[in-house]
């Protein structure tokens, strides 16, 4: 199977929220591509900066985080215009960041897996979901 993890996603596994076990779990399955999205690689940093963390530290867990994917993707015209036409067509608002991340999945025949309320409303037609528990709201979103 292949999954693309949102930012939500891997601030849960990195913080060890509600539904980190289930990130773990895919990353330890054999079969399982994991993509992550370049624009949820900027995402993370800046959430991880909000939590405190320093940029040399910010930097390093990036890195190191990296290593657990098969590949980092990048945004392209395609893309682009996927993630326009998932903000067109999702009933309530998309936030543009959320809607590349989502695009990206779609692009690469993956499943978007994330705790983003606002997600999932994109229309089932362009994008598989894998919702993880929710996390407790402190105010932020990923």
């Amino acid at each position: 199977m292949r999954y693309l993890l949102d930012t939500s996603a891997i601030l849960a596994h990195y913080r060890q929220e509600a539904g980190w076990q289930e990130v773990q779990t895919l990353f330890e399955t054999e079969d399982a591509e994991i993509f992550w999205s370049v624009v949820s690689l900027a995402e993370f940093g800046r959430r991880l900066k909000t939590l405190g963390a320093k940029e040399a530290d910010i930097l390093f867990v990036m890195d190191t985080y990296a290593l657990l994917f098969t590949e980092i993707i990048e945004v392209d015209p395609a893309i682009a215009k996927l993630a326009f036409v998932m903000g067109c067509r999702t009933p309530q608002r998309l936030p543009l960041i959320d809607a590349f991340i989502a695009a990206t999945a779609a692009g690469q025949q993956a499943i978007l897996v994330h705790r983003d309320d606002h997600m999932t409303a994109i229309p089932a037609e362009l994008l598989q979901q894998r919702i993880l528990a929710a996390k407790q709201n402190d105010g932020h979103t990923a």
